[in-house]
Formats: structure tokens, C-alpha cells, sequence
């Protein structure tokens, strides 16, 4: 059954999230509302109390931003000028089955669409999938693509150490094709670590490893050439695609020795047909924009589990300095070009 270490969108575990704090100067820089948010996380209460009920979880060992209720969500998004958000959902929990899956995906579909059809134009949201379970992931794409609205699914870069690309996923990800989807990523722990623990004691995990565990998701999609083969789909990478792309050029010149081989073209292509958050905060982006389109760059909060002085004193005045983005790029990855990917937020 699905390991907790793979779950989507359980975010920076363990890491304190602040009081909404923003500073004076953002709060007039960011005051009007008209910011897409790509990279929203969210934990529904309903699940909470159902999977502590089932003893699935104790709640201690949630992160205590896990805890935060959607107002807390809709008070910092009206801090930082966020108008719309998609949740990315965490389920984190070891089932028993694929039956009990099942209940908890859709006890947090429902959620998500209650806190939608509340909050109407605030919040829209991805269908969480477990891919080492493709029958409970068929079943929650048709449910969320299919009858419920959803914008995307969201995945995890590995489960149990089989990273996306991987043949064994391709069921699923033809179904997804079918859809056209939006397939969001999320990092998480490496494989082969004790759950939770720190890779280097002392450092944690979403510092490096997080970074690390997209990248390899990265490179193995693009040496089984997966967006060649499910052409209809759009991958976001977060954090900006974690390193991939510092190391673009060295995966371009030494790919060759990649099993099967990776040509530089297709690597390449794969950089450009991509699609980068910029959760983090992100690094300056002239390393990013020398291997990707613009376009394809898309705002993300990475609220709550980055503290939201994080994203207001440090990621929104960043990307507003960047001297690799003009004003009109800007505009893009604020709004228009999520607007682009996924129309139906506009009408949400």
C-alpha cells in the first residue's frame, strides 16, 4: 500500500510555519488580488479527523502548517495578492488498502470542492494520485478530471523508489493523455532513507534532497522520452525543476551514456515542453530562462508549508527584482500564463 514518504503534496515535513506577516511595502506592492498560485498546499480537516478515527495518523506528527484551516489560506492570499489558488492535496498515510485509498482520496476530493464552491473564484484544486496503486489512480483521475472539475492531478517524483517515467506508470499515463492533463509534481524524501529522517543529520530534506528527488524525476522522463509518448500532457516541475537546470548542459553532453542513451536535442525539447513553479523561493532565473520559454514559468507560493514571510519578504521581492524578467514576463508568470495552461481557472 502507498508509503507515507510518497504521498502527494505533503510538502516541507516537520517545518514551523509564522503568523501571516507581510511587510508594509508588500502589502501595497501586492494589494490588489490578481496573482495565480500554482503551488498551494492543503491538508483537508475532514481527512484529519477521519484517517486519526481510523488510526492511521496521529497528529503530532503532522507539521503543524498541516493544521491550518483554508481561512488562514484566504487571509494570506489577500496579503500577497493571490486571487486564485490550486490546492495541491497531502494525504500522508500509510493505507491498508486500496479500498481505504480509495475513501481518503475521496473524502479530500469532497473537501476540496466544498472549499471551492465556498470560496467561489479563490481555490481550485489537483486529484491526488498514488501511482503504485494505478487502479485507485485510473478510478480518482476519471472521478476529479471527469465529474468533478479538477484543473490537473498531482503526483509524487518517486514511489518506493520508481521514479516518474518509469514503464510502469504508462497505463495510467495514458488515461491522463486522454485527458489532456496537467500533471503537477511534488518532491519528497529519497528513497532508501528511514521516513522522515534526515539524509545529512542536521540538514533537512527539503533543503537538498527535495531538489535532487525532481531532478531525477526530470532526467528519467526525459530518457524514456515521456513527453514524446504522451504528448497531450503538461508536466510542472516545482522549484523551478530543483537543479535540472544547472545540469542541462551536462545531460545534454554526457547523456549518451544514459541507458537508453539521451540525445542533447531531447533534452532540449524536454526543457522547453516542461512546465517550472517558482516555489521556493526560487534561484535568479537567468540559468532558467536560458533553457526554457517565459511562458512556461508559472507563480507558486509553496504556502503553508514555506512560512509566509518566505514568499512575501523574500520570494515576491526576488522575482519583482529579477533583472532577467521584464515587466511583461512578469505579468506572465503572475497570471496569464497559468490563465494559458489551464483555462478553466478563469471561470472557476
Amino acid at each position: 500500500m502507498p508509503n507515507p514518504a510518497n504521498s502527494p503534496g505533503l510538502g516541507l515535513l516537520g517545518m514551523e510555519t509564522e503568523e501571516v506577516q507581510v511587510s508594509p511595502a508588500l502589502a501595497v506592492d501586492h494589494a490588489v488580488p490578481s496573482k495565480i498560485d500554482m503551488h498551494h498546499h492543503f491538508c483537508a480537516p475532514e481527512w484529519r479527523e477521519w484517517a486519526e478515527r481510523h488510526e492511521l495518523i496521529k497528529p503530532e506528527q503532522l507539521p503543524p502548517w498541516a493544521k491550518l484551516d483554508i481561512e488562514a489560506s484566504v487571509r494570506f492570499m489577500d496579503r500577497a495578492g493571490v486571487a486564485t489558488a490550486v490546492l495541491k492535496p497531502m494525504l500522508p498515510a500509510r493505507y491498508r488498502s486500496s479500498a481505504q485509498l480509495r475513501e481518503a482520496i475521496n473524502i479530500t476530493l469532497r473537501s476540496m470542492l466544498d472549499v471551492a464552491g465556498s470560496h467561489p473564484g479563490r481555490f481550485s484544486f489537483y486529484v491526488p494520485l498514488f501511482l503504485d496503486d494505478p487502479d485507485a489512480s485510473s478510478w480518482a483521475a476519471r472521478r476529479g478530471l471527469g465529474q468533478l472539475g479538477a484543473v490537473g492531478v498531482n503526483v509524487t517524483a518517486n514511489y518506493g523508489g520508481v521514479y516518474l517515467g518509469d514503464p510502469s506508470y504508462d497505463p495510467v499515463f495514458a488515461e491522463l493523455n486522454e485527458y489532456s492533463a496537467v500533471v503537477d509534481t511534488h518532491p519528497h524524501n529519497l528513497p532508501g532513507g528511514p521516513p522522515g529522517a534526515p539524509t545529512v543529520p542536521g540538514i533537512p530534506n527539503f533543503i537538498c534532497d527535495f531538489m535532487l528527488d525532481t531532478t531525477r524525476a526530470a532526467v528519467n522522463m526525459i530518457s524514456k522520452r515521456t513527453l514524446d509518448r504522451f504528448p497531450n500532457i503538461s508536466v510542472v516541475l516545482p522549484h523551478a525543476g530543483g537543479f535540472l537546470p544547472y545540469i542541462a548542459t551536462r545531460l545534454e553532453a554526457l547523456g549518451r551514456f544514459c541507458d537508453p542513451a539521451v540525445e542533447p536535442a531531447a533534452v532540449r525539447d524536454h526543457l522547453r515542453r516542461f512546465y517550472y513553479d517558482t516555489a521556493g523561493p526560487m534561484a535568479p532565473a537567468a540559468t532558467l530562462l536560458a533553457h526554457v520559454p517565459a511562458d512556461h514559468i508559472l507563480f507558486g507560493t509553496d504556502w503553508p508549508a514555506a512560512p509566509a514571510d518566505t514568499v512575501t519578504d523574500l520570494a515576491l521581492r526576488a522575482l519583482d527584482a529579477d533583472p532577467a524578467f521584464t515587466p511583461e514576463q512578469l505579468q506572465g508568470i503572475y497570471h496569464d500564463n497559468a490563465l494559458h495552461l489551464i483555462p478553466q481557472l478563469a471561470t472557476v
